[in-house]
């Protein structure tokens, strides 16, 4: 055993109560209808419910006759509000020891800057006009270049001249992803040579003047997506933010008031125990959480603490949970390490990389591959652990530091075979550590044709001899892999490609690899992927407030809206073990733990039945 390799780290564990309602004896149903002034039933409205006192928010969506039906909720006092878009907030009042119903009437708004805050980001980047191959190109660019750490959300629910927008531009260039400006920043060669433009490009969407927005309605959810209940548990924010308030003041329930800034957000990456509650990792800078539990009944917040170098918390990143329901994550107590977290005595152990071998790096993610082994992104390839013998085994990648730039691991994944995978983002590739041999493979991913042929040469100059190649800097063709996830039943790896818009299914045996554009390629962008018992692929869409299911046996996609804005989510994981399936999100924006659980038609109906009664 390595056990000079093996730190243990006592934890600092910081109990903060989120006053969550606990239940008492009996349950009750809360309905009622949501209708427009006119009169007209409105199906796929958003309807959310939250005791007074309470962090914990569930919300439901209408039927195509405008009826919602929540699950039982504990007795007390509620606010109810119900949102689409084009409409204001509806918002009531009710008791539920006295009443089980609430209708609400939602009014049109006229407010044409309010309806613009309330669109989600997809929405926003779909209406940005690409009717001219010049248009079509920027368009590109800014969704590439501009959105690569935000929701393009946050971007345009800001209006400025084009002088104005050359100013947030002249900033944005220099600053990287840490978002600490360096002393002496060296631009950002592509958002420079297309600053006029794009500046240009921004005023006339988002200037003084008549915008060229082209905003298309889209349908409210229906069907399954309309089935769904989703809980969201409100968590602390970060003191030394100085934002003087315990939690997210704009927390996304009401959509006119746009995308919150992500200053003081804790959540990043999160998952499900065995006991219901829910776990995430934190990584921005503070003195008290590295990870953090939430009490899946009563919302209440306990943090746990590693110890930095430096006196803060270890920041965390990336998690998963093993077959036996401990947490696997990145932590970095001065050397970014594995963590292991033990949920039922709240204790994590740190194990650290032999000094020859590269430490954990990148946008990290862990996964457990079908062997019990523990996969995680290093900055050049990715490492395996052993949890047996506590052994490390590093794969490098076939390029790392080049000419052109560095090709920093993003996304890691473990097969059902033990082999493991990840994805270099700058590069469009996908690594693969092979057991058997002890060697890479590397896949290389194609290039976005259509946008490839959109180049001019003047472009195509700087393209060619652009020397600064990352996952922040990428050229218009490229697919970007981000976070994958393989399906443990298979002899299947699905990717995420961010700029692409697309997923990517590599046959893990043979290699082959396919391309399967997601339903608009231009404004989705999926961040990770996870695969559930039955083959499907769920994953986030990080620009967009949503997360889809791809089901491969049919090519059948599902889309499904969380009931907040601005919501940047990063991360997706599943709950399947009561039949049930559950999906737990970090909601990273509004700085929420959202899970969302899935009802069937007969789940539905029983509840209409006994709320007939």
């Amino acid at each position: 055993m390595q056990n000079h390799y093996l730190r243990v780290v006592a934890l600092a564990a910081v109990c903060l109560v989120s006053s969550g309602v606990t239940a008492p004896a009996a349950d009750h149903l809360l309905s009622g209808t949501v209708a427009s002034a006119a009169g007209e039933k409105l199906g796929g409205v958003t309807v959310s419910a939250k005791a007074h006192g309470s962090t914990i928010t569930t919300s439901v969506y209408t039927d195509e006759q405008g009826g919602y039906y929540f699950p039982p909720l504990p007795a007390g006092t509620y606010t109810v509000w119900a949102q689409a878009l084009a409409f204001e907030l509806a918002k009531g009042e009710v008791d539920l020891t006295a009443a089980r119903r609430a209708d609400l009437t939602l009014k049109a708004m006229t407010d044409v800057e309010r309806q613009v805050r309330q669109l989600p980001g997809e929405m926003l980047m779909a209406a940005l006009p690409e009717d001219s191959a010049a248009d079509a190109r920027i368009k590109r660019v800014f969704r590439n270049a501009c959105t690569g750490c935000h929701t393009p959300s946050y971007v345009l629910q800001f209006r400025f001249d084009e002088d104005g927008w050359s100013k947030i531009i002249d900033l944005m260039k220099v600053v990287p992803n840490t978002g600490v400006l360096p002393a002496n920043p060296k631009p950002n060669a592509i958002i420079d040579f297309h600053q006029k433009e794009l500046a240009a490009y921004l005023a006339r969407a988002r200037g003084p003047g008549e915008s060229s927005l082209k905003i298309t309605p889209r349908p409210r959810p229906s069907g399954e997506a309309a089935r769904v209940v989703w809980t969201l548990y409100d968590v602390p924010m970060v003191p030394e933010a100085g934002i003087g308030t315990t939690y997210q003041t704009n927390d996304g329930t009401d959509w006119s008031l746009g995308t919150a800034s992500k200053l003081g957000l804790i959540t990043h990456d999160g998952g499900m125990d065995f006991d219901g509650n829910l776990w995430f990792t934190s990584n921005n800078p503070n003195r008290q959480v590295t990870v953090g539990r939430v009490d899946g009944k009563t919302g209440a917040v306990k943090f746990l603490k590693v110890n930095r170098n430096d006196g803060l918390a270890a920041n965390a990143h990336g998690l998963v949970r093993d077959q036996q329901g401990m947490f696997w994550f990145d932590v970095n107590p001065g050397r970014r390490s594995l963590g292991r977290l033990d949920p039922k005595a709240e204790k994590i152990d740190v194990y650290m990389t032999p000094p020859n071998m590269s430490p954990l790096g990148g946008a990290v993610t862990v996964d457990v591959d079908g062997k019990g082994k523990v996969w995680a992104s290093a900055p050049d390839g990715a490492v395996r652990f052993d949890p047996e013998t506590e052994r490390f085994t590093d794969f490098k990648s076939l390029s790392y530091k080049t000419a052109r730039g560095t090709g920093m691991t993003y996304g890691a994944a473990g097969d059902r075979d033990g082999n493991g995978w990840w994805t270099q983002m700058a590069f469009d590739t996908v690594g693969k550590g092979d057991m058997a041999s002890g060697k890479t493979i590397e896949v290389k991913l194609p290039a976005v044709q259509a946008e490839l042929d959109r180049i001019t040469p003047e472009a195509r100059a700087l393209y060619d001899k652009f020397e600064d190649l990352s996952f922040n800097s990428p050229f218009p063709w490229q697919q970007g892999p981000r976070r994958m996830g393989t399906d443990k039943n298979a002899d299947v790896l699905w990717v995420g490609n961010s700029w692409g818009g697309s997923l990517t299914r590599i046959d893990t045996k043979t290699l082959e690899t396919t391309i399967v554009p997601l339903p608009d390629p231009v404004a989705m962008q999926p961040y990770h992927l996870v695969v559930d018992k039955n083959h499907n692929v769920w994953g986030n869409l990080w620009t967009n407030d949503q997360i889809l299911k791809y089901d491969p046996s049919s090519s059948r996609w599902t889309v499904f809206e969380l009931p907040v804005r601005g919501t940047e989510i990063r991360h997706i994981a599943l709950d399947e073990r009561h039949g049930t399936t559950q999906v737990i999100l970090p909601v990273y924006r509004t700085n929420q733990m959202g899970v969302m659980r899935l009802r069937s038609e007969a789940d539905l109906a029983a509840l209409k039945a006994q709320a007939a009664r």
